[in-house]
């Protein structure tokens, strides 16, 4: 581990400083929007454009990148990135902040694409899979981080606003300057989606409704703690405890994974992540119980979205995985579209405990599903191991941590 930190650190801190930003803002457009007067709804619609142009944008940065080169796709989406962060307070308007948001997400997916690339062409077929576990924690750690850099104060109004920009922009020097030569990148053209579903049922719901239910709390969480009238540091505190659930819980319940019916688990994490949204939607509670709430909340969804690619690659070949891969992802995507209008549709109807509601809905839908499931196919034996991803992750990205890890056999 500590060759690999050794040999990816400038990559690996540039990643950090990428993640901030996007942390940042992602909080930021939630409070402020509440302050200037949008309504929920129009606030989601701000939130689901990041996840349409993250969508578009991994299906269309490879075509950029073959066509003139990693650094030159890295440099202009990150000019991009950098300009858009700083127009926000410019144009306080949420049609206007929709559009920007899009291009947000366009170019975070291209910068993703081209960073994943470059650290999984650098490590060996040894190093991949600490490499890229090493990068998913930095990723975790750097969005905790920028929550506290929302307490800063800001009495211009634009300085929360140009720090985010500040620190993306200097995410971009380690791999601009970097001596090692730019990756190949290899097209992956994913499976036909009748042939996936037929291949996993459970694995391609399962993608739509975690999508949904990541996009609804990466994106609403704030809106929900702004609307309940909490504190800058309450909300960024509440946000801060959906990542570090992930961070905490990724591990155990991949060891776990490894060991039992992946169904079975997935079912349990599921039905438990369902029945505590339910209970946070049913029952007011004190501030620490919202956050025990966030905890469990980023510890179901995250390894959720591992756990069904470990599944899926259970019915796989190697060779077959990165195309199944990319379909997966592409139906998250999808699923993560519709995720915070749906959200805020409920949360206008019910008032900001709508969110959970909404969430324990999907937590419990999966749950059924994944039951139902269990009484069509008997338990397929085990490709790969569970690896650690998060859903932001590009295809390169689960291809290096899932498709390079060796083969286990069923017990």
């Amino acid at each position: 581990m500590l060759k690999v930190l050794a040999s990816s650190w400038p990559l690996l801190a540039g990643m950090m400083f990428l993640m901030v930003g996007n942390g940042m803002q992602g909080s930021l457009l939630g409070i402020r929007g509440t302050g200037a007067g949008f309504s929920t709804y129009q606030i989601s619609y701000v939130m689901s454009a990041y996840f349409l142009g993250f969508l578009l944008g991994s299906r269309l940065a490879p075509v950029m990148i073959r066509q003139v080169g990693h650094v030159r796709v890295f440099a202009a989406l990150a000019s991009i990135i950098s300009a858009v962060l700083v127009l926000y307070p410019v144009i306080e308007d949420w049609m206007a902040w929709s559009v920007m948001r899009a291009l947000i997400g366009f170019s975070f997916a291209g910068v993703y694409i081209t960073a994943e690339s470059w650290l999984n062409n650098t490590a060996t077929n040894e190093t991949r899979g600490q490499a890229m576990s090493l990068y998913m924690i930095v990723q975790m750690i750097g969005i905790i981080a920028s929550q506290a850099l929302l307490n800063l104060p800001d009495p211009s109004g634009f300085v929360l606003f140009i720090l985010p920009s500040v620190l993306v922009s200097l995410s971009f020097l380690p791999i601009l300057l970097a001596a090692t030569p730019a990756p190949i990148f290899d097209s992956i053209k994913p499976l036909p989606f009748r042939r996936l579903f037929r291949i996993s049922p459970l694995g391609c719901m399962g993608m739509l409704l975690t999508g949904s239910i990541f996009s609804a709390m990466f994106g609403m969480a704030a809106v929900w703690g702004a609307q309940k009238g909490y504190s800058v540091q309450q909300i960024t505190m509440f946000v801060a405890s959906l990542y570090v659930g992930g961070l905490v819980f990724q591990y155990p319940i991949g060891w776990a994974s490894d060991r039992i019916d992946r169904r079975k688990l997935i079912l349990g994490v599921s039905a438990f992540g369902g029945f505590a949204m339910v209970l946070t939607f049913l029952f007011e509670m004190p501030f620490a119980a919202y956050l025990v709430s966030g905890v469990i909340l980023g510890g179901m969804i995250n390894p959720l979205y591992s756990l069904l690619i470990a599944y899926t690659n259970d019915f796989l070949g190697k060779e077959e995985m990165p195309a199944a891969s990319a379909g997966m992802i592409f139906l998250n995507g999808l699923g993560a579209i519709g995720g915070p209008v749906a959200a805020g549709w409920l949360m206008n109807q019910l008032g900001p405990e709508g969110l959970f509601l909404f969430l324990g809905v999907l937590f419990l839908a999966l749950a059924a599903y994944a039951g139902w499931r269990m009484t069509r196919r008997a338990t397929p034996a085990r490709g790969t191991g569970f690896a650690p991803v998060v859903p932001s992750a590009s295809v390169t990205a689960v291809d290096a941590v899932v498709d390079k890890r060796p083969e286990k056999t069923a017990a």
